[in-house]
């Protein structure tokens, strides 16, 4: 005769182990969950947690042990909000940087790019984003871009000026947001129109429509959305440029060492591949504006 309550015996107690070790299992996933989330503040953003930055890295892009990041409200697409609580792209950026950095972030809000070069001689700032323009890069040691965005013209209604090519004429003025992308831009490539400057887009704006001015050039999305508000006023479709905005740090407190930005470079393309800048633009509201392709190896 078979002993079946040694057999039923031995197999409660299998089961009884299984569960247990189920049991721990499953208390040791929720636990690195918790300890995930733990380091994650803002769970909608995709940047995932990484080893620590090296020390000189860390020395380089933070030396004051905070990161001091210039946001560009001027700039729509990038940021909005207030200079209290900006919000957009470029913030999330920065934030997920000093996270990994594992320094406090201090931003600086501006409401124009060309304010933001013109503050990083006084020293007092770690990173920016600006679109990449030659004389930028003299001064700042840019990331490839993480955004592609579009320069356009606005004209009056009834402006005979209808292409891109109808604007560089000898009669037109150009309003200009001075020392942004489009200004060095046209600066450099213009042959005949004059451009007429403001210290900001919005102002540039006003001051076309005020003085009557033939055009006004800029960011393609606070343009589109002037015109709207403003009978009387379109948009040349086709753009004018495209405006590569990237990330980037001084270089004159670099002296000639590569690690951050290499760094910052690498960071880069990680947040472009795994969704993070898309995810940013789709959580802003700013569904015109391109995610840019890999860097070139």
């Amino acid at each position: 005769m078979k002993n079946t309550t040694s057999k039923g015996s031995h197999e409660a107690t299998l089961r009884n182990s299984t569960h247990r070790t189920l049991c721990a299992a499953l208390i040791a996933l929720a636990a690195s969950t918790v300890a995930t989330f733990a380091q994650t503040p803002d769970p909608s953003q995709k940047g995932t947690i990484v080893s620590n930055a090296p020390a000189d890295v860390v020395k380089d892009l933070a030396p004051t042990g905070k990161l001091r990041a210039a946001i560009n409200l001027g700039n729509s697409v990038l940021a909005q909000g207030t200079p209290q609580e900006p919000r957009g792209i470029t913030v999330d950026l920065a934030r997920e940087l000093s996270k990994r950095l594992g320094v406090p972030l201090e931003m600086t809000t501006f409401d124009a790019a060309g304010k933001v070069f013109e503050a990083l001689k006084g020293g007092n700032l770690d990173i920016m984003f600006l679109a990449i323009e030659p004389v930028r890069a003299a001064e700042i040691a840019f990331t490839a871009p993480y955004v592609i965005i579009e320069g356009n013209y606005m004209v009056p209604e009834a402006s005979p000026l209808k292409t891109v090519a109808d604007v560089d004429n000898a009669n037109v003025r150009i309003a200009v947001a001075k020392g942004s992308a489009y200004d060095l831009f046209l600066s450099r490539t213009l042959k005949n129109a004059k451009l007429v400057r403001s210290s900001n887009g919005n102002e540039a704006m006003d001051m076309f429509v005020a003085d009557k001015l033939e055009a006004a050039a800029g960011v393609k999305q606070p343009i589109v959305a002037y015109a709207k508000s403003h009978p009387g006023l379109r948009v040349i479709g086709e753009r004018f440029m495209a405006i590569e905005q990237a990330m980037g740090t001084p270089k004159a407190r670099l002296q000639g060492r590569e690690a951050a930005p290499r760094y910052l470079a690498a960071f880069v393309e990680e947040m472009k591949a795994s969704g993070f800048v898309a995810d940013a633009l789709k959580r802003h509201n700013q569904p015109d504006a391109a995610v840019a392709p890999p860097a070139k190896s």
